[in-house]
């Protein structure tokens, strides 16, 4: 359990560069999650091929995996939609909103009753987002692309909870990162269409930007995050994620200084997502203990 809380924390912690990186490459967001998907499904095979661990699956297993891919090629053009029309502090704190979307979505996907202290814990990660809005409008396009986004990803660990019950971690991932490659290379002819840019293709700043979020962010941290929910519940893991604002929050102020832009309210806020986080590590361990 603790070898497992600890991949845990390491990939909520390069998930807290995710934004900044986001921030700092210049493509939009369907391209940036074309890149992303793209870089990382080969990176997988290549690998995978070279050792020798790529596993055929049925095409029925192939779809299944896949349906979870396009949901996280759907989670991250939302993400990052959130940040470009924002700022990197509300993209990442809307993200925090997941373990409520899956306090919600895991009862009813799963068929099992609610469980009443993760709905208030997530109530209480609702008060801090609330908090740190302060109801304020300015960035109303960022917060409501922030909001699907952490549904989408509420839906995608839910599934993959279910997933590596029958298949390997490496398995699913490879299969999510190429099946969400193909879904979204399906997408984005009709996204650029409506949201037209200069050059499809990257910088050699953003190409570096890209290398590092797909290697670093992406297969590392899956590979972690995947590890991590064969012991960890799907809830537990969503709620220890919110601390992810945390580390990018504190990236944003070094290097864009988004601080200038926060007041009293956002640090309250953030406290209320911390404890949240705190005391569902106490329960779990609590009841581990027991």
């Amino acid at each position: 359990m603790k070898k497992a809380f600890l991949q845990l924390h390491l990939s909520v912690f390069l998930a807290g560069f995710t934004g900044i990186l986001g921030k700092l490459i210049t493509l939009n967001e369907g391209l940036l999650t074309w890149y992303r998907l793209l870089i990382s499904a080969v990176t997988l095979y290549l690998l995978f091929l070279w050792r020798g661990m790529l596993r055929k699956l049925p095409v029925r297993d192939v779809l299944n995996i896949g349906a979870n891919g396009l949901i996280i090629g759907l989670h991250w053009i939302f993400f990052y939609g959130s940040i470009k029309y924002a700022n990197v502090s509300i993209g990442v704190i809307c993200f925090s909103l997941t373990s409520l979307f899956t306090a919600i979505f895991d009862p009813l996907i799963n068929r099992r009753r609610f469980e009443v202290v993760d709905v208030l814990l997530s109530l209480l990660t609702l008060c801090g987002i609330l908090l740190i809005f302060h109801f304020d409008t300015q960035y109303r396009t960022g917060i409501i692309l922030g909001i699907i986004s952490s549904m989408f990803a509420a839906l995608f660990t839910v599934f993959n909870k279910r997933l590596l019950q029958r298949f390997d971690t490496y398995t699913v991932g490879f299969y999510e990162l190429l099946m969400g490659t193909l879904c979204v290379s399906a997408i984005l002819p009709f996204y650029l269409r409506a949201f037209p840019v200069v050059s499809l293709l990257p910088s050699w700043k953003d190409t570096v930007y890209l290398l590092a979020l797909s290697w670093a962010c992406t297969i590392w941290l899956y590979a972690l995050n995947l590890n991590a929910l064969k012991k960890i519940s799907a809830f537990t893991v969503n709620l220890c994620f919110n601390l992810e604002p945390v580390y990018s929050i504190l990236l944003a102020f070094l290097l864009f200084q988004e601080n200038k832009y926060l007041n009293l309210s956002f640090y309250a806020g953030l406290f209320c997502i911390v404890l949240s986080v705190v005391l569902q590590m106490m329960r779990v361990i609590r009841l581990h203990r027991r």
